[in-house]
């Protein structure tokens, strides 16, 4: 049965070798080749891990990374494409959130738990997915018998017979009437589901950082009720189609390959670590616990059992991927115990003028395509001609080395700023049908920003 599970789990990576990963990536992600590689390695580690023999299997742990490098070049981008590539369970973190157990704030277990609950909604909407046919016609049933409610028989005599007849026939018709839309504007009342265990608690701690859910505790006592509602028919095959589902879906089985997925696909992003080292002994005051996280962080990267409310978790095959600019501080300024768990060490390098104008043209998702897909819902085409992107380029570059190295995120800014007139100008007052932007409206469109010195007073 464990095997079974180990094959469902890669199916979405078998076919995957590290070149196709980091092909894949490239859509996405201008430069850092080594993060690129060392993610893909760790990633079909995952896969070759399964099928080597089961006595040596379990002895195997994932090789985690630390991405070193500034804001902005994509470290974060990398971790959650690489846990989309494989519909894994991923959350991201920031080590600063964290305090050493005796202090009030999130300890680092919780991670896990956030991760298990990703876990679980992943599971449970596929399940959905699969059970969706027969949630739609389980809400049909339920619509009809509100328009048209059957007969109950009183006796089994002909009449009874044909009318019997007669009610599937009218209830047939209105199915076809509903598949088709034709009844969405028609209101109905209808019985809703309504959680009366449905609480929030509110003090220093939350039980959900102990593993306890209190909606669960308290289901039984304090069952689900009834309420009536009038809708249109549309909103309440949505509303009744959800509710079908829950019924079909197995919850436990849910729970069983949701923590399944976390222990063996789970990929945590453990957010700003460089701020947790404890620069040169004897600190004290908002440092003190510093230190503290990175050894509360030690069994959970090694590998331990969390008790979450859904079960017991073991963290031994999670790939826990962090990252740090480590401007001040270097990645030996970390307790030598935790620069262990963290083997493999990708420095990712800041992002040159040709390498924004490649994030501004080639990834599926790059800005100056969101800019003009957001335009174009005006009915505007916006051009942005070669000039423009490499002036664009240009000027975050230069910003970048006189201020603070932001990275790709002052593409954001530059553009905002030079879009500002037209995204709010164009609802109303914008006549032309196409606006091309050029080199020269880029320089005058940032040319305060250009000329200033000190640039961080207007740009971030």
């Amino acid at each position: 049965m464990s095997e079974n599970k180990d094959m469902l789990i890669n199916e979405n990576i078998k076919s995957l070798t590290p070149k196709q990963i980091v092909y894949e990536l490239d859509k996405y992600i201008i430069g850092q080749e080594a993060a690129k590689k060392s993610v893909a390695i760790a990633l079909r580690n995952r896969w070759r891990r399964q099928n080597v023999p089961s006595e040596i299997k379990h002895e195997i742990m994932p090789n985690n990374i630390i991405m070193i490098g500034p804001t902005g070049v994509g470290k974060t981008e990398i971790a959650r494409r690489l846990a989309k590539l494989t519909n894994a369970p991923f959350v991201k973190v920031e080590a600063t959130k964290f305090t050493e157990v005796g202090y009030v704030g999130r300890d680092v277990e919780s991670m896990v738990r956030d991760l298990v609950e990703k876990s679980v909604g992943m599971v449970k909407d596929e399940q959905t997915i699969l059970k969706r046919a027969e949630a739609s016609i389980a809400a049909e049933n339920r619509i009809l018998d509100i328009l048209i409610p059957p007969i109950k028989n009183q006796n089994n005599s002909g009449d009874s017979t044909t009318e019997n007849e007669d009610n599937l026939d009218t209830r047939e018709k209105f199915r076809k009437m509903l598949q088709a839309g034709l009844l969405d504007e028609r209101v109905i009342e209808l019985d809703v589901m309504v959680d009366a265990s449905n609480l929030h608690i509110m003090g220093p701690i939350g039980l959900d950082e102990m593993g306890v859910n209190l909606s669960d505790i308290l289901g039984n006592m304090m069952p689900k009720k009834n309420k009536k509602k009038k809708m249109k028919i549309s909103e309440a095959k949505i509303l009744l189609e959800k509710e079908e589902a829950e019924k079909l879906i197995d919850m436990d089985k849910v729970v069983r390959e949701a923590l399944d997925r976390a222990q063996n696909k789970g990929i945590v992003f453990i957010d700003e670590i460089d701020k947790i080292t404890s620069r040169g002994s004897g600190s004290s005051g908002p440092d003190v616990s510093r230190e503290g996280v990175q050894r509360d962080l030690l069994p959970i990267v090694e590998g331990s059992a969390v008790n979450t409310k859904y079960g017991i978790v073991n963290t031994d095959h999670i790939l826990f991927i962090a990252s740090g600019a480590f401007h001040v501080s270097k990645p030996s300024d970390l307790i030598p115990e935790l620069q262990g768990r963290f083997p493999i060490r990708v420095e990712l390098k800041s992002l040159t003028e040709e390498d924004f104008v490649k994030i501004l043209t080639i990834p599926e998702n790059a800005l100056i395509k969101q800019y003009q897909a957001l335009i174009n819902t005006e009915g505007i085409e916006l051009i942005f001609e070669d000039s423009a992107i490499k002036e664009i380029a240009s000027i975050a570059a230069l910003v970048n080395d006189e201020v603070t190295n932001i990275g790709a995120r002052r593409l954001h800014t530059i553009l905002s700023t030079l879009l500002e007139k037209l995204m709010f100008d164009a609802p109303d007052s914008i006549e032309e049908k196409k606006v091309t932007i050029d080199g020269e409206k880029v320089r005058l469109g940032v040319k305060d920003i250009a000329k200033n010195i000190d640039l961080s007073k207007y740009i971030l």
